[in-house]
């Protein structure tokens, strides 16, 4: 990606190495929302929890999700350094998203809120409850942040074999995408429809789906603006949505599938609606709520 002369967006908060919210010692991954026949690969789902997205019940409530696996924490939380490249990138990432959705907003005729995006290391409260780095990335609609971990970047690579840096930008892309439903008022109807959230074509899929493909509409009109894409993000975009799709994290999991549990997509839908929106640049293009065939 060309990022390098782009600017920093300031809405990042750095809290690495504060403690915020995490723990220390062995401790349990908890993953909420998710089911626990993804076992440890279901923490490896990034989208907000569907949980969140839905119901909104347990804000500010610090409830724990449930323990599902074990996993060996360090015993201090990592310091971030002075310079960080990756922090860098991500800030013009995120710098981006924030040029793109306010110039699209106005065109629209409504006005665009930044988020934030918080990185931490462990854990962390968020006014959605408490996460645990194994969660994944995730977005909090009830404070509008984007919470990550940037060691989730390094199991996207080595578990799942989804590396570059324009995989990492579409997941920041991807949560994103979900303070964009939130900003037009998608969240809210979905909580309000009292539709079924799991399953092959229930809420939750169509909500992540979206954003799979507001990640791509981001990415097309930045590149349209500023040309940054090079050769080999578009693929590795696609390669990021498809690692992530539910069926290939069943599979890997337990050895088969369930379309009854999911809560994100197949990895053919999340590439297929990540490419739309990639190739149309409009949000029109990305109604999964009304779509017949996902």
């Amino acid at each position: 990606m060309r990022l390098d002369d782009e600017r920093e967006s300031n809405n990042i908060d750095d809290i690495r190495g504060s403690g915020g919210g995490g723990v220390r010692g062995r401790t349990p991954i908890r993953i909420g929302g998710i089911g626990g026949v993804l076992l440890v690969l279901g923490a490896m789902y990034f989208g907000v929890d569907p949980r969140i997205v839905l119901n909104l019940l347990d804000q500010g409530s610090g409830g724990a999700p449930s323990v599902v696996a074990q996993q060996q924490a360090s015993s201090s939380s990592p310091t971030a350094p002075a310079s960080d490249p990756q922090k860098q990138f991500l800030s013009r990432v995120l710098a981006s998203t924030e040029d793109v959705w306010t110039a699209y907003f106005q065109q629209m005729g409504k006005t665009y809120h930044d988020p934030r995006l918080v990185l931490f290391s462990g854990g962390v409260r968020s006014a959605c409850g408490y996460a645990e780095t194994s969660v994944g990335p995730f977005y909090c609609p009830a404070d509008q942040k984007v919470y990550l971990d940037l060691t989730f970047f390094r199991e996207l690579k080595d578990r799942l074999g989804a590396g570059g840096d324009f995989a990492q930008a579409y997941v920041v892309a991807h949560e994103i995408g979900h303070h964009v439903q939130n900003e037009l008022g998608i969240m809210e109807q979905v909580n309000r429809s009292g539709a079924a959230a799991k399953g092959a074509t229930g809420t939750s899929v169509r909500t992540e789906l979206q954003a799979d493909c507001f990640a791509g509409v981001w990415a097309r009109r930045a590149d349209d603006a500023k040309r940054i894409l090079q050769t080999g993000d578009v693929e590795e975009g696609l390669n990021a949505a498809a690692a992530v799709g539910d069926d290939r994290l069943e599979r890997q999991a337990q050895g088969y599938v369930v379309p009854d549990s999911f809560t994100h997509g197949t990895s053919a839908q999340r590439a297929s609606w990540f490419r739309r929106g990639l190739s149309s640049g409009d949000v029109r293009q990305c109604d999964t709520f009304s779509a017949s065939t996902l």
